[in-house]
């Protein structure tokens, strides 16, 4: 008997998505940080993408093993160095955050050049999150208001756009059709398989 598993992906850009335009509507000025957005970073941005990386695992894909792992990661040491300083631990100075924002945006580049190989929509994402963590970076290391509201507005942009993903990718399974367009584009180890 074959068993079919799932497509976890969704459910990590869900969980990416919902999180990061939450936390970016606080980049962006219109709310102050506060225990829903950490709550959703522990949560649905944090263990949920890290239980969707090892699903991913489970189906040999390499891809989304790193990038959910990652990112659900991400989440989880995020809330960490907001919330470990009111429990009386140091907190990072801004140019420390400066370099822990500038290493994900190193690590994002390179996915999103993995990303290439995948439909446009995907390449959205990973393009557009290698541009927030830039505008972090930045904020971190100048302290310039402006480059972290502008990081927000992008950042909201960046979580919609997987949400989008996420949901085009579970609407195009259930029909069996393209209902939302995701430029869809021809995976490069497709390719090379087919080529042997």
């Amino acid at each position: 008997m074959s068993t079919k598993l799932a497509n976890p992906a969704p459910l990590g850009l869900m969980g990416f998505g919902m999180t990061t335009v939450l936390l970016n509507l606080h980049n962006a000025g219109f709310f102050a940080l506060d225990s829903m957005i950490l709550a959703m970073g522990i949560f649905y941005g944090g263990l949920g993408q890290v239980i969707v990386g090892i699903m991913c695992y489970k189906r040999g894909d390499t891809f989304g093993t790193t990038a959910f792992t990652s990112y659900g990661l991400f989440w989880l040491t995020l809330v960490g160095l907001i919330a470990l300083p009111k429990m009386g631990f140091p907190a990072s100075p801004a140019s420390f955050m400066g370099w822990y924002l500038a290493l994900w945006c190193l690590f994002t580049g390179f996915m999103f050049i993995g990303s290439l190989c995948y439909p446009v929509a995907k390449q959205v994402v990973f393009g557009s999150l290698t541009i927030l963590f830039a505008l972090l970076t930045a904020h971190a290391f100048t302290g310039n208001e402006t480059i972290g509201h502008i990081a927000g507005f992008e950042g909201i942009f960046c979580g919609l756009s997987a949400i989008y993903f996420a949901m085009a990718s579970v609407l195009n399974n259930e029909y069996g059709r393209e209902v939302l367009p995701v430029g869809a584009k021809k995976n490069a180890q497709v390719n090379v398989a087919a080529a042997h």
